[in-house]
């Protein structure tokens, strides 16, 4: 059994930085990559940026690169996300997840463990 918890999500206006956190408890050492996932008001759930437990290699997409860092402390079993120069179109709920895929996953269904998710809300 493996449990992720979100939290560090708020209500900033626009070019305000946040930094969401993501607790893995019960099996930490699981899956070969954790990610970030988002979900805005009326769209589809997405990808935004992962890391790979073996060397802490990380990618992003292509809406985040340059604004949102990920990164992980094994020592604390917790997983970061660092979003500085938020814009309105970053609101969404931010979910944090496991994968077993060997390749980078992206797709929703590459993963298989997910946290509650996280509320981030930027203002205009």
């Amino acid at each position: 059994q493996v449990q992720l918890v979100e939290s560090g999500g708020g209500l900033v206006q626009a070019g305000s930085s946040l930094r969401l956190s993501c607790s893995v408890s019960g099996r930490t050492f699981i899956g070969s990559y954790m990610g970030w996932l988002r979900q805005g008001p009326g769209k589809e759930r997405e990808f935004v940026a992962a890391i790979r437990r073996i060397d802490s290699s990380t990618y992003y997409a292509d809406s985040v690169k340059g604004r949102f860092t990920v990164s992980r402390d094994n020592t604390r079993n917790t997983m970061y996300l660092q979003m500085n120069s938020l814009e309105p179109q970053d609101t969404a709920v931010y979910y944090c997840a496991i994968s077993y895929r060997i390749s980078r996953p992206r797709a929703v269904e590459d993963f298989g463990y997910w946290g509650q998710g996280t509320q981030v809300t930027v203002s205009s």
